[in-house]
């Protein structure tokens, strides 16, 4: 049998590199005239573009494109022939703080080829929409004041097969800010007897399982990675894609109505709950505390330390749910985009913009008193840099901003490690 897999590996190996051999990639190269992709206002942009098959300009090739401040109706549109292959589309300018984006794509051989880049414009001076309600802080005060009522009723389940000789891993079960719900996460605890840091890791967005932060905590380090659904976190990869096309599709817009029902309110609150369980844990130090995530994690990243006194650092990739009311004013909006043309009939409305005002993640990050590491790519086409830099602008604690220009909603392996090697250094004063 174990020649037989050898055998058959062989041959998936040689299949893969004949794929290698056949391929012919074609790749849009955008990128704005300025190395680091920032503009002052008023200052024109040109995009140069070329068409390449393995890395090889391509002659003769017809792109279209497209320019405009990001996520909105482009003000130019035009197309091409790019007779060596090169060509420079001639972007306009911005009198406002923001972003401009040029968006090419061209037919090859049959198929088609898009990419985009984005030209910041004083990004520093961009300002947010939403406003910040007169009773924020008294509202969340109040919603964390009730929620410390109700017994945590924790319950650990060993998971036997992802331990580790230096870590043990549990799914951990407690209540959260009303009595009956729960939340549910991967706890991983170095084995070796003392007191350690922790670190706090929330989801992005969706309906998935957790697979817990076993490399950290043999960094020594304790982490707990927590989903925000109230579900148990190990079941199948398929129940958590039935859910996210059934019972929780649009998670983000249930109850945006009421702000007291909002969806959002028991997750923000079960980060508080999460931080509360990290402090009943004997083996945390009883301080040193990071939290960490990207997208809805970013999200989560920045509300928790705006909510919690305890979180002492805090590192934050491409942040959701940042400057909501964006698109009230003619600009970009964060994810989930509820008011955007496209949810326009749905969701704007009073009650709906008044709630989410409570949720926006502008808001927190005024309150945000620790440092932070904070990471985005101007081509994000999910969570805008509009959106984004709206809520880092407002952060008055020490920080430092990481941009990698031409990363959407994704992040380079340095840009991990960047991070990862930040909390290690804060959280354990190691170097690594």
């Amino acid at each position: 049998m174990k020649h037989k897999k050898q055998t058959l590996s062989f041959f998936f190996l040689f299949f893969l590199s004949s794929l290698v051999l056949i391929a012919q990639p074609i790749k849009i190269v955008v990128a704005p005239d300025h190395a680091n992709w920032v503009y002052k206002k008023g200052e024109s942009a040109r995009f140069q573009v070329t068409v390449m098959k393995n890395s090889e300009a391509i002659q003769n090739v017809k792109i279209k494109y497209e320019v405009g401040p990001e996520m909105m109706t482009p003000t130019k549109r035009d197309s091409a022939v790019l007779k060596d292959g090169h060509f420079q589309i001639e972007g306009g300018t911005m009198n406002d703080a923001g972003f401009l984006r040029c968006k090419v794509s061209a037919m090859v051989d049959g198929v088609r080829y898009e990419n985009l880049a984005t030209a910041a414009y004083s990004p520093e001076q961009i300002n947010p929409t939403t406003e910040l309600p007169t009773d924020f802080v008294q509202f969340w005060n109040n919603a964390k004041a009730e929620a410390t009522k109700v017994p945590m009723d924790i319950k650990l389940t060993l998971l036997p097969d992802r331990c580790t000789e230096k870590v043990n891993v549990y799914q951990a079960n407690i209540q959260n800010y009303r009595v009956g719900m729960r939340l549910y996460g991967i706890l991983c605890v170095p084995k070796k007897s003392g007191k350690y840091p922790a670190l706090l890791k929330v989801p992005g967005a969706g309906v998935r399982p957790c697979s817990g932060d076993v490399a950290m905590a043999e960094n020594g380090v304790i982490t707990f990675e927590i989903g925000i659904h109230g579900i148990p976190v190990t079941m199948d990869a398929g129940i958590y894609n039935d859910l996210g096309k059934t019972t929780l599709d649009g998670y983000w817009f249930f109850n945006l109505d009421d702000r007291d029902r909002y969806y959002y309110k028991r997750v923000y609150l079960g980060c508080v709950r999460a931080i509360d369980f990290i402090y009943s844990l004997p083996e945390f130090d009883g301080s040193t505390l990071a939290v960490t995530g990207g997208s809805q994690g970013g999200a989560l990243t920045i509300v928790t330390a705006g909510l919690d006194a305890r979180v002492k650092y805090l590192a934050a990739f491409y942040p959701a749910l940042c400057d909501l009311t964006g698109y009230l004013y003619g600009r970009a909006g964060g994810w989930p985009h509820m008011f955007a043309e496209w949810n326009k009939a749905f969701n704007v409305k009073k009650d709906k913009i008044e709630t989410s005002k409570y949720y926006d993640v502008v808001n927190f990050a005024r309150m945000v008193k620790v440092p932070g590491f904070y990471s985005w790519g101007y081509n994000d086409a999910v969570c805008p840099p509009t959106s984004m830099f709206s809520a880092y602008n407002v952060i008055q604690a020490p920080k430092n901003l990481y941009i990698f220009e031409e990363t959407g909603h994704w992040t380079y392996p340095e840009q991990n490690e960047m991070a990862r090697e930040w909390l290690v250094e804060k959280l354990t004063g190691e170097i690594k």
